[in-house]
Parts: structure tokens; sequence; C-alpha cells
């Protein structure tokens, strides 16, 4: 179900040993509201007392790991692991149930239909701007796309996206329920519209 490493292993023993908490647990989670494609997990000592009814309880070899259901059928299959990389250290998920978004072109007759819209009627007319707009992936009919050139850091881009981009494609691919723009505005080298600083 869940696995550590050796080297999680060790350092989650060693906080233990620590003695902040008397007879401790780990709980595992994964954060409520973050994203199922880019989930965020949290990590606390606990008493061993506070095991929840429902926790699935994973014996990780010297101590107990409490995960709560919604939790334990997000983190089946993973493995925790404890880095350490260019000044940074903690505890690494590598969960096999998360493909982050855009690791495959995404294919089928919805995104087909979306790619279309995007190519031509969004993109000539964002073109004028010096913008593009790439389809990254379609997700139980949520639409992810990326922004380029001018749009990318433009201080207008959350309106475009939403006035424009997502009224289009929802207008002509009624399944769609929302649009998502994943752009680094922050690295945009040339927007067409800076803020006022």
């Amino acid at each position: 179900m869940l696995t550590f490493t050796e080297k999680a292993r060790e350092m989650v023993l060693s906080f233990m040993a620590q003695g902040y908490v008397d007879n401790p647990a780990l709980r595992i989670g994964v954060v409520p509201g973050t994203s199922p494609f880019a989930p965020e997990y949290e990590f606390a000592l606990v008493e061993e007392w506070e095991k929840e009814d429902d926790d699935v309880v994973v014996d990780a070899g010297g101590f107990h790991a409490y995960i709560d259901p919604r939790s334990a059928a997000l983190l089946d299959g993973s493995t925790i692991d404890y880095v350490e990389r260019a000044g940074e250290s903690g505890f690494e998920v590598r969960n096999p149930n998360v493909r982050p978004l855009g690791t495959e072109p995404p294919t089928g007759e919805l995104a087909d239909r979306v790619r279309r819209v995007l190519e031509e009627r969004i993109n000539p007319a964002v073109a004028a701007h010096g913008g593009h707009i790439t389809l990254v992936d379609v997700r139980q009919n949520v639409v992810y796309v990326r922004m380029s050139g001018g749009c990318q850091g433009c201080g207008l881009a959350r309106v475009t996206l939403r006035q424009g981009v997502e009224r289009m494609i929802r207008e002509a691919v009624p399944e769609v329920v929302a649009v998502e723009d994943v752009t680094d505005h922050a690295s945009g080298t040339d927007p067409y519209y800076r803020a006022a600083p």
C-alpha cells in the first residue's frame, strides 16, 4: 500500500526519538483542496491515541503511519523517501497515481474540438497582441491551457482567459466545465500589457 525507503524510515524514527510526542505515530495526509495532478502532502507526529476509527494503519517498521481513507486511496502504491538536494531537505512522495499535466499530448474527440477552437478562433485573435495559447491537457472535462508570447505575463491575461478563451471554448464545446491557465506568468519576457507597479 505505502512503503518507506530506509532513509525516510531513519528520519521518521530520529524525529520521534526527540521526545516531543509520547508514544508517537506518523500522520500522513493529502492536503485538502490541492490539485489531484500535483497534490501536497502533510506529515505530523501525533500521539498513538489520536488514531481515528477509520484511519488506515501502516506498519512502517518501527512506527505506525495513520492515513485517513481519502488520502489512503490517493497514496496507494506510493513510496516515501527523504531527500537532500541543493540546500533543501524533506520527505518526498513518489506517487504512481499522479500524472502531471502535459506529460502526454491530449488526445480524443474532446481535445480535438478544443484544439480546433484554439487554432481557428482564439489564436488568430491573440496573435494581434503577439500571443499564443496552447492546449496542455483535458481531464474530467476541464481544459488546461498555457499562454505564451505577449499573453505570458500580460496584466490582462486573466481577463483574456475568462472573458475570451473560456467563453469561446465553452460555447463551441459545451461539455467543457472549466478552462484553467497553467502558465508561469512570472517568467514572461515580453507581455503585451504591463500592469502598473
